[in-house]
């Protein structure tokens, strides 16, 4: 039912209501049915789970990888709300009004599976002091949601080895978290602007380059790269063998 109703929102161009995806389906779906469903639980990030978990535990193994992200599904004429709000699109380098939300994906070798979501809600009104214009924030950081759906994933027991984000969620906190309480591996890019040092030694010392002309050699296996307090291991990637 899901999908049904999802693919006659994509596709319809006028009102989107229980009685005309009732026509649409020549009455084979009735319009109070369409109405229990859109009156039914809410489609949360643990209805999610819910869903998928029997499947995952079939494909799960200790290898697994999570990779998180972060999509706008644009809701240009639409009322703005707590959730349907103007976030900054960075592949277009502009603001966009919509939904913006933060997904976990869980991939094994032949197996791709959404576990975990969350919606950005902005709350928290405020005045921009350069404009003088009313805004809206969210109380959460995204890196704050980065944690919270890896901190999901592990109490619902999924089993995985490595973390794979963008540059965006490439942060110290991040970092200590994934590695020191998590006790997982990461890989995440980072900017050419980074600062980064070659191991704690290094960061102890002061000593610090922009990513971009940082050098690893054989001796920092593994790789060591402290960035703002973080002590940030790259592994090696499975079936690559150390130097």
């Amino acid at each position: 039912m899901l999908d049904f109703y999802t693919d006659f929102l994509l596709s319809s161009f006028g009102q989107a209501s229980a009685t005309n995806l009732s026509r649409l389906a020549d009455g084979a779906i009735s319009h109070d049915r369409v109405t229990r469903f859109l009156n039914a639980e809410g489609q949360t990030s643990a209805a999610l789970w819910r869903e998928v978990k029997a499947l995952v535990r079939q494909v799960e193994n200790e290898n697994g990888v999570l990779i998180v992200d972060d999509a706008i599904a644009e809701k240009s004429y639409t009322d703005e709300n707590d959730l349907i709000a103007w976030h900054y699109d960075h592949t277009k380098g502009r603001n966009v009004k919509g939904i913006n939300f933060l997904t976990a994906l869980y991939q094994v070798p032949g197996a791709a599976l959404p576990v975990a979501f969350d919606l950005v809600t902005k709350s928290v009104p405020y005045i921009e002091k350069k404009t003088g214009k009313p805004k809206r924030k969210s109380a959460v950081t995204k890196n704050e949601r980065f944690r919270m759906l890896l901190h999901v994933c592990q109490h619902n027991q999924l089993r995985f080895k490595y973390v794979l984000a963008d540059a965006w969620y490439a942060a110290a906190d991040n970092m200590r978290y994934v590695k020191l309480t998590l006790e997982k591996e990461f890989i995440f890019p980072l900017k050419e602007n980074r600062k980064v040092s070659l191991g704690q030694a290094a960061q102890r010392a002061g000593q610090s380059h922009a990513s971009q002309h940082a050098r690893f050699t054989g001796r920092h296996d593994p790789r060591s790269v402290a960035r703002r307090g973080a002590l940030c291991v790259a592994p090696h990637p499975p079936g690559l063998q150390k130097r």
